[in-house]
């Protein structure tokens, strides 16, 4: 028997205004919403040992950590208040991973440290640094065999830079370092299939097309070196005014799915508990920041993305109500399956 309420909870800011805004959520019959820690500018999410979340954050230079609590009275240690757009977390063996602009720091065997954590330790993986502010934020995480993958957004509308707009893949100490899917523009959210370990990763579109034009994309890698477009083929069929001359987008991997244009797809993941009816289990929850270059904004949802034999199916809303009349209220970042089943969503707006 699944239970009737999955807790599809918010990080946020204010308690007083989450209560009120998360009333307004829309959510599937049998589900319920509820705040589970408040959390500055809450960001990526990471699950480490004992049920703790780590959580990176945009603005405020600080990585949180969330203990649960009985009775859910969940306590925020704060790991570091000193870094520099610390948005990717990663959890593994003990040891904390956090991905700044420029490099990836590691704070080990943060479990035990959580109330007095260690200096972190520089890891020996340089990043590209942007002249611009544009897609500064490093998506990370561990694949099946223990190597980082870093996703490195470019530093641009529609720009091709050696270096960026691709993600990578790394031994922790530097070590065999290989690209793994190239004309990525900025992915903000990578995940991998619980039973064939491919990777799997949103990408956001390139602005200033119109309001409805390119879509946002929901990639699959499943061989390494893959072609993803960017900047030449935006969202499978649309060839970039200056740099799609003379190609063709059949040259490059089409979106697994596409995603509605400018919602800003970030964090996904695939669903692996059994609280939900069996519908929902093994399938992609996506969370939509929500678009800015569009004259009526859409997202600030999170969608489902159903999957049958391995293969994309269906593309529909989950969760809305973040946004209503043109009026914001929250803006999900990143989604976390717990391990007794919730979903948990990040909100850096609230």
């Amino acid at each position: 028997m699944w239970r009737k309420h999955l807790l599809l909870c918010g990080l946020l800011a204010t308690s007083a205004l989450a209560e009120v805004e998360l009333a307004d959520i829309e959510l599937p019959p049998g589900f319920s919403i509820e705040v589970y820690a408040e959390v500055p500018n809450a960001r990526s999410l990471a699950l480490g040992s004992n049920g703790v979340v780590f959580v990176g954050s945009r603005g405020a230079d600080t990585v949180y950590a969330i203990l649960p609590g009985i009775g859910g009275r969940n306590r925020v240690f704060v790991i570091a208040d000193d870094l520099y757009r610390p948005h990717g977390v990663a959890y593994k063996d003990g040891d904390l991973y956090v991905a700044e602009i420029d490099h990836v720091i590691a704070y080990r065997d943060i479990d035990s440290r959580l109330a007095n954590p260690p200096r972190p330790e520089t890891l020996d993986i340089d990043l590209p640094r942007p002249s611009t502010r544009n897609h500064q934020y490093r998506d990370i995480g561990f694949d099946a065999e223990g190597r980082l993958v870093i996703a490195i957004g470019a530093p641009c509308n529609v720009c091709d830079r050696e270096g960026f707009g691709q993600i990578d893949r790394t031994d922790v100490d530097g070590e065999n370092r290989e690209t793994i899917a190239y004309g990525v523009r900025n992915s903000v959210g990578l995940a991998w299939h619980p039973d064939t370990g491919e990777l799997w990763f949103t990408d956001n579109g390139r602005d200033m097309l119109g309001d409805d034009l390119p879509p946002d994309e929901l990639n699959r890698v499943t061989e390494d070196g893959q072609h993803f477009g960017f900047p030449y083929c935006h969202g499978g069929f649309v060839l970039d005014a200056e740099f799609g001359r003379d190609r063709s987008c059949d040259d490059y991997t089409p979106p697994a799915q596409p995603l509605g244009p400018h919602v800003a797809a970030l964090g996904l993941t695939f669903y692996t508990g059994e609280m939900v009816p069996e519908e929902y289990r093994g399938q992609i929850f996506i969370a939509e920041h929500g678009s800015w270059n569009r004259s009526e904004k859409i997202g600030y949802r999170i969608t489902l993305v159903r999957l049958e034999d391995g293969e994309p199916v269906s593309y529909e809303t989950f969760a809305e109500g973040w946004h209503e009349r043109q009026t914001t209220y929250g803006r999900p970042v990143d989604l976390l399956v717990l391990e007794y089943g919730s979903l948990l969503v990040s909100d850096d707006y609230a």
